[in-house]
């Protein structure tokens, strides 16, 4: 049994389609790249892994589980902009991470302790244990980044979503995130969904990289049809398309 599947997803908002007949099945441990076009539902497709969002029509399932109805801390996010709390220093922000797995969300005593014992290992695999007194705004962009996925790995989820999260970095910072994220994914063995603008970026660190696109067009009304997943590459494999998903769905497989 796949790990995560997204069994025929239809989203709209109102009376406009988003998403229409989404399918697909990853692996646990696997990084997804999802890249497109601006408004083609990357975002989207997110938010309904997060569950943030219920799909119109479809589900999604997360090993085997019954659909969620709304966010748990099995799924942890990462936007473009970073998403920490200002008011806290790096080393509460990442305690604070943790701390969302508690009843009254919070630590006392012994445990305070020894979670902030915890949050300074996560620091440390994040390269900021020297900030750790520091608050967000005394970070660069890169530390900032780095903050927001410490924060979501101290919750321990299973999945890691990110939402354009080096979009905001400069070239050099953008490189040096790429390297931080892979060592995670090696050290955690989390599945991974990234969405990115990036075609670049998308094949070199996903596994597999998804292009949502609409698989049809009306010249007369666009907003009328849905976008789904109209390519899936293998970047395993040099990016060569082993599933082509068109109206009357081709297959391919690498030679």
């Amino acid at each position: 049994m796949s790990f995560v599947t997204a069994t025929n997803i239809f989203q709209s908002y109102g009376r406009r389609p988003i998403l229409e007949r989404v399918n697909l099945s990853v692996e646990e441990g696997e990084f997804v790249s999802i890249v497109g076009a601006s408004g083609c539902g990357k975002s989207t497709f997110l938010r309904l892994l997060l569950a943030q969002e219920t799909p119109t029509r479809g589900e999604i399932r997360i090993d085997g589980a019954e659909p969620a109805r709304e966010p748990g801390l099995d799924r942890g996010v990462v936007f473009q902009r970073y998403s920490v709390f200002p008011h806290l220093s790096v080393l509460e922000n990442v305690v604070a991470g943790e701390s969302f797995r508690r009843p009254w969300g919070r630590f006392i005593g012994a445990e305070k302790r020894a979670a902030r014992d915890r949050a300074m290992q996560v620091l440390a695999r994040c390269g900021l244990e020297h900030m750790a007194a520091a608050y967000p705004a005394a970070l660069s962009g890169g530390m900032q980044q780095r903050l927001a996925i410490g924060q979501a790995l101290a919750a321990k989820p299973r999945i890691l979503l990110l939402d354009e999260p080096f979009g905001a970095l400069d070239p050099g910072t953008r490189l040096q995130m790429h390297d931080f994220l892979m060592d995670l994914r090696a050290e955690t063995g989390m599945t991974v969904f990234m969405v990115t603008h990036d075609l670049e970026e998308g094949f070199k660190l996903g596994d597999r990289v998804l292009v949502f696109d609409k698989p049809r067009w009306d010249l007369t009304d666009p907003d009328i049809i849905g976008a789904t997943i109209t390519y899936d590459f293998d970047a395993r494999d040099g990016g060569i398309p082993f599933q082509t998903i068109k109206e009357d769905t081709h297959v391919f497989r690498p030679n």
